[in-house]
């Protein structure tokens, strides 16, 4: 009787301090959350053009993202870059879907003082480091050709600071590089039949001479793929998202069934951007989306070869355990990105039909899924070593 007394205040003590700590837990869970928002806010806007991108840059919302070069977390134009180190090897890093420049600096949950691929490569590589942000939501050729004329831009304007040009691409970013290249590469044709269309004005009516196109807009427009040696494609999806098809069959079927509920769900299926609906197939170019079978479940697809004289590095993720069949792991890849198509069978698989010059290696990381290709030491050592 007497042990069972002394033990009671130890008991109440105990007692007392679980129904504290559980009273508190709302407020610390709360204090998380606010951290977390603080950490993430950069996301809001990355988030919101990923989702409603093409319907904000169609209205001219001010919260439309520009394709930009990033610097301190604003937006900084070529010209203010000031760059001066003489033929200093640059490292262009392009984000994925709903994601900003900084996911490739630093991360919330990421270890104190843990520093991600740019501020490492820029250290112990020595090399140029330039972030972009751009618009997710736009069709993938749309920010294609604008990062296109953002590159030869910046060519155009250091030409002696530019020495060999590094993209870096994670998921649609890697999309949007190729989309890129597709239309540096196509102004070169375009020249030529121009220079042939030219003609000398001699006095001629207006309706017998020809419009002489500025040829040397056409010229820079090509200008960075002479300084272009390699592009590495981290979990890109180059034969379309597995995810983003199921949505597809799933907002066309519920539309076919043609109830009230299915049909409301359909048009709120369909509300994702353009830049979601391109990840189905990889569009890359604007015939293809501009199709009138654009959205049947086989629609047209230009296929976009490598560049000639460039290095590929196609980095894919491999989720879930190996104990798992082979088809299912292929099938989810990295979780969001099928192992197949991460290849890119159809574009990179032949080697036979590659470009002169053009190279493809592929590397996989084990137990690797889609976000954590963006801060794993394996993927780092293996882009340092391949600059």
């Amino acid at each position: 009787m007497k042990d069972s007394n002394s033990n009671s205040p130890g008991r109440l003590r105990r007692l007392l301090g679980a129904v504290g700590r559980a009273a508190l837990l709302p407020v610390r869970g709360a204090g998380y959350l606010l951290r977390s928002g603080q950490a993430h806010q950069h996301f809001f806007l990355p988030v919101l053009n990923g989702a409603l991108g093409d319907q904000l840059a169609a209205r001219h919302d001010r919260r439309a993202i520009r394709m930009s070069f990033r610097r301190a977390g604003h937006d900084i134009r070529v010209a203010e870059l000031a760059l001066s180190e003489p033929h200093q090897k640059t490292v262009v890093f392009v984000h994925g879907l709903m994601g900003d420049e900084l996911i490739w600096q630093t991360g919330f949950q990421d270890a104190p003082g843990t520093r991600r691929y740019g501020p490492r490569l820029a250290d112990e590589a020595r090399v140029r480091i330039l972030y972009l942000r751009y618009n997710t939501g736009l069709h993938l050729s749309e920010n294609g050709r604008e990062l296109n004329r953002l590159l030869a831009e910046l060519v155009d304007t250091y030409p002696n600071a530019i020495g060999e040009l590094v993209l870096v691409g994670h998921s649609m970013g890697g999309l949007i590089i190729r989309s890129a290249g597709h239309y540096a590469a196509a102004a070169p044709q375009q020249l030529r039949i121009n220079k042939e269309e030219l003609r000398i004005d001699t006095g001629a009516s207006d309706s017998e001479q020809l419009s002489i196109t500025n040829s040397s807009s056409l010229i820079n427009k090509a200008s960075w793929l002479v300084h272009l040696r390699s592009v590495f494609m981290l979990g890109t999806p180059n034969d379309g998202s597995w995810l983003e098809q199921n949505s597809h069959f799933t907002e066309r079927l519920l539309h076919r069934i043609n109830l009230f509920p299915t049909r409301f769900l359909s048009r709120a299926l369909n509300k994702r951007s353009n830049g979601i609906k391109d990840l189905r197939h990889a569009i890359l170019v604007d015939e293809d989306w501009q199709d009138a079978h654009a959205t049947d479940l086989t629609p047209p697809r230009t296929k976009v070869p490598p560049l000639p004289g460039v290095q590929y590095h196609i980095l894919l993720g491999s989720w879930l355990r190996t104990s798992l069949p082979a088809a299912i792991r292929e099938y989810f890849g990295d979780g969001l990105v099928g192992k197949q198509s991460a290849h890119g069978a159809a574009i990179f698989g032949n080697e036979a039909d590659l470009p002169p010059g053009t190279t493809v290696r592929t590397a996989v990381f084990a137990q690797q899924h889609h976000g954590g290709l963006l801060n794993h030491p394996a993927v780092f050592q293996y882009i340092k070593q391949h600059l």
